[in-house]
């Protein structure tokens, strides 16, 4: 048996193997004398089966399903972390994992998961499991809890640009047509921040755009219109002094999603399927960089704190960097 303490915890945690079974988590106990004898309590209890929990038989994932999505519903957690837990349940249901107790699931049966997609998708369902398995412990169904290995996600590398802005606009039709300027022009994020504009937030005379709620405490900014989001702002608003900009029958009442219009006019496009509405904020934050050269001016404007977050949304031309040089080098160029 062993004790250890975990990075940011003040408890001491056990981890220890019955008949194959690896058991592991919190004695919730600060002082180790205790955490010693309450761990050595739990190794007995599940060696002799006399723990009423541990001492039941698992439940299948896909049983354990209805317990998550429902808790789901009422746990305090971002609509963003509910929807992306509920896409990584959707993932795991078209694997076999689901038929298996959870209790017999083994790293070797998750390592053989494929998924389709990117590193993305595969971590949305890892993730979602490694949730459920926490959840099953918690709640004193299983015992042990694996170690769940994620995949390596790559930044975006492609820019939502003047091109396939163009190229899109040949087939997009509203609102898609309005929000791929938008998104250009004010590098918003689509879901938190542009799908839930309001009029009220609008300031013609300043022509500003106020985000008074966003991803992070750094999101209430004012973001600049440019003169063609001053127009098309304009238009779409028309007389209306108040309301979403975006008004549409969902149960929020505005915009929510585009993403099947938006697959949709990419194929007919001919863009490649790694371009995604986000990618726009990502072309936003490399151009007005090189236009203006303040990083931190970036930073106010797309809601960051973190300079490296920010420099995640950078992908630099490589002609600029090319003509950079080439300056005054024109004189060492080989005959």
């Amino acid at each position: 048996m062993e004790l250890f303490k975990r990075k940011n915890s003040n408890c001491w945690w056990y981890d220890f193997a019955v008949r194959g079974e690896r058991y592991r988590g919190s004695t919730k106990e600060t002082n180790k004398t205790a955490a010693q004898a309450k761990a050595a309590r739990l190794f007995t209890d599940i060696a002799e089966s006399r723990n009423l929990h541990f001492g039941k038989k698992a439940p299948v994932l896909s049983d354990f399903a209805d317990r998550f999505l429902a808790y789901l519903m009422n746990a305090k957690l971002a609509d963003n972390s509910k929807r992306y837990l509920r896409c990584g349940w959707k993932l795991l249901e078209q694997t076999r994992i689901i038929g298996m107790r959870m209790s017999n699931i083994r790293t070797e049966d998750i390592d053989a998961l494929t998924f389709p997609g990117s590193a993305y998708n595969v971590n949305c369902a890892l993730k979602t499991l490694r949730r459920m398995l926490n959840l099953a412990h918690e709640w004193g169904l299983i015992g042990g809890v694996l170690r769940i290995r994620l995949m390596k996600e790559l930044g975006r590398s492609i820019r939502l640009d003047e091109e396939a802005e163009r190229k899109l606009l040949a087939y997009a039709r509203q609102p898609l047509r309005d929000v791929i300027i938008l998104m250009r022009d004010t590098g918003m994020r689509n879901r938190k921040e542009l799908f839930r504009m309001r009029i009220e937030n609008l300031d013609w005379n300043t022509r500003t755009i106020f985000v008074p709620d966003s991803k992070t405490s750094t999101g209430r900014r004012y973001i600049p219109m440019s003169d063609r989001v001053l127009d098309l702002l304009m238009i779409r608003c028309g007389e209306r002094r108040e309301g979403w900009v975006f008004p549409a029958n969902s149960a929020a009442g505005h915009l929510t999603t585009l993403d099947k219009q938006f697959r949709e006019v990419r194929k007919a496009a001919g863009l490649p399927k790694n371009l995604v509405l986000y990618s726009a904020r990502h072309d936003f934050g490399t151009r007005v960089l090189q236009k203006t050269g303040n990083l931190a001016a970036v930073m106010r404007v797309m809601g960051h704190s973190d300079p490296r977050i920010a420099m995640h949304y950078q992908h630099p031309d490589l002609e600029v960097i090319r003509q950079g040089l080439n300056v005054g080098s024109s004189d060492a160029r080989v005959q």
